[in-house]
């Protein structure tokens, strides 16, 4: 089966997001209390970047510059690669790996619909190996594997 990021892999998100004017400390705030590593950057409705743990990491802390001064825009990650929700989860894994990112924006058009990470699409393929795992047992040893014959 192919599996379509929207409604597949992500569907009916809130999107969370910030503005290139925003503070570091605050979008890393949002993403402590709604667990999640990543974060879009929008002006108004219009997607300019995508602002993650590892920017936070390598842009901020690592450089010294201080959260409570600096801009989400400084360190964001600018005009991202994104994926249409008619993508494939193989395709999200593909430019995942060939880029080395964990986040990817998903945009219809101009209009922002989601943000599907590689947890997501683990989530995904585990339960298609699950579901796999079960089809082959039950080819191999009848439908009352498991159970008493």
């Amino acid at each position: 089966m192919v599996r379509k990021i929207v409604p597949d892999v992500i569907s009916g998100q809130t999107l969370l997001k910030v503005s290139p004017r925003d503070i570091v400390r605050d979008a890393a705030r949002l993403m402590r209390d709604k667990k999640v590593a990543a974060l879009l950057v929008m002006e108004g409705e219009r997607l300019v970047g995508i602002v993650t743990e590892r920017d936070m990491t390598a842009r901020v802390i690592a450089a010294g510059l201080n959260p409570d001064t600096a801009a989400v825009g400084d360190i964001m990650t600018a005009n991202p690669d994104t994926l249409a929700p008619t993508d494939t989860a193989v395709d999200a894994i593909t430019m995942m790996r060939k880029s080395n990112y964990r986040h990817l924006p998903v945009v219809e058009g101009a209009r922002v619909v989601g943000m599907v990470s590689v947890r997501d699409l683990y989530a995904i393929y585990n339960t298609e190996l699950e579901q796999d795992l079960k089809d082959r047992n039950a080819f191999i040893y009848g439908e009352s594997y498991g159970g008493m014959n």
